[in-house]
């Protein structure tokens, strides 16, 4: 019981409820303004400063990569084809809290000497001392601040890169630890430049890399599409089998395919656990609001476009996804070349090797921002790129099912604790949501 909880049963309820909330008591907005929405992703960056395109594009990169392909197939391989619908679900009710959580970092971002700076534990911070609660700001925010870090070196680093080792291993036949020797010269470079340096990067990498992706899954969907329509089957009934308690509400929580679904889908757009808005929060824009809509169109990429595809490629491609139930990566790579033929393998393979980049690139901008935070003495910043250059080779020749562990705890505490301080500010997100969407 204590580790269902601790790896995210309490999620899926809390999750649905909290966004369910925020629906209702913003009246539907920003929804039902899409003139106002439209307006909001074409506005530029004000004062010449970082784009709102450039600050989502670095936290796409963060969420593109392993929640779009390793996510997806440990979800289908532990929670079944119902596992995708409820990271729909919890990814459609998610979305209003990746706006109110990237409007309050926004709100409550700081002047850095390079531009802005912020994110959830600044937010959390002001709420409490805006009270003076001073002992509950500094304990509270730091504590997110170092789940953000073990986030950062778990699920962005360890995992990100077992992925890439996987697929080069399993198609190239590269050694992993080659991969990760590749990988540590690619990456700490860039990641040593910081923020600024890193999302120039990904302004580049990550719509070049999205765009192939789509269209080699669109092929794959369009030559097996009479297999589409029994995937979808699947999905809706997988859905609803309880299978922890038989029946009736407990089962429904508790259901296997709803707890990993929604966890997964977490992983993969991050809404609610309050990591991207550490992107989002250095973006010249003109309202907070308008920031908190690129949010919404950051979930719907990720989640219903990116991970919807990866599944029912998975689902028409490669029915038989328990060969390869311990690799979740080659069960993606032969979904598509089962389809696609085996140059479709290379090409996966070029794919995984640019999200797993991106991916780790961002997250160490996320764990060197929560640092500053917590302290700005230069030996602390040595010890974390340390400590992130080892886990860089680590978690190429490493199996990752502890980390699995390990970043499902620090996801479901960073969430727990982001979803009361946005239900505790919800009159700062009204009043934000009202100024610049209502009359």
């Amino acid at each position: 019981m204590l580790q269902w909880l601790l790896t995210g049963g309490l999620i899926p309820p809390l999750l649905m409820v909290c966004g369910l909330f925020f629906v209702f008591y913003l009246g539907c907005l920003p929804f039902r303004s899409p003139k106002k929405m439209w307006r909001a992703l074409r506005t530029p960056a004000a004062d010449g400063g970082v784009s709102p395109f450039r600050a989502v594009m670095l936290a796409l990169a963060g969420t593109l990569g392993v929640g779009n392909i390793v996510g997806v197939a440990s979800a289908i391989r532990i929670g079944g084809a119902g596992a995708i619908f409820w990271m729909w679900v919890s990814a459609l009710v998610a979305t209003v809290l990746k706006y109110a959580e990237i409007l309050l970092a926004v709100a409550h971002r700081r002047e850095g000497s390079h531009g802005f700076i912020g994110g959830a534990y600044y937010y959390i911070k002001d709420h409490f001392l805006s009270r003076n609660r001073w002992r509950a700001a500094t304990l509270i925010s730091g504590v997110f601040a170092v789940l953000m870090i073990v986030n950062a070196l778990s699920m962005g680093c360890v995992i990100q890169v077992n992925a890439v080792a996987s697929a080069l291993e399993g198609v190239l036949k590269i050694p992993p630890y080659l991969t990760g020797l590749i990988l540590l010269c690619l990456i700490l470079p860039v990641a040593i430049r910081g923020t600024r340096g890193i999302s120039s990067l990904t302004e580049l990498l990550v719509p070049i890399m999205t765009l192939g992706y789509l269209i080699l899954s669109a092929t794959v969907l369009i030559l097996r599409r009479e297999a589409v329509g029994d995937a979808f089957l699947s999905i809706f009934r997988g859905a609803f089998s309880m299978e922890s308690m038989g029946g009736g509400l407990v089962g429904f929580l508790t259901s296997r395919a709803l707890r990993v679904g929604t966890m997964r889908g977490l992983l993969s757009n991050e809404a609610g656990c309050g990591t991207a808005p550490t992107a989002h929060a250095s973006a010249h824009t003109v309202s907070p609001s308008a920031q908190g809509v690129w949010g919404i169109f950051e979930v719907f990429v990720d989640t219903i476009l990116l991970c919807t595809v990866t599944a029912l490629v998975i689902l028409v491609g490669f029915p038989h996804a328990e060969l390869f139930e311990n690799d979740a990566v080659m069960t993606a790579i032969r979904a598509y070349s089962t389809v696609l033929g085996g140059w479709s393998e290379w090409f996966f393979s070029a794919a995984v090797f640019c999200f797993g980049y991106a991916t780790v690139l961002c997250w160490a901008s996320y764990g060197l921002e929560a640092l500053a935070f917590l302290s700005r003495k230069p030996i602390w910043r040595i010890f974390y790129f340390a400590a992130f250059a080892a886990c860089i080779p680590v978690g190429a020749v490493a199996a990752p099912d502890g980390i699995w562990g390990i970043s499902d705890f620090a996801i479901a505490a960073l969430t727990a604790i982001n979803l009361c301080i946005l239900f505790s500010m919800r009159r700062e997100i009204r009043r934000e949501t009202l100024a610049y969407f209502g009359k």
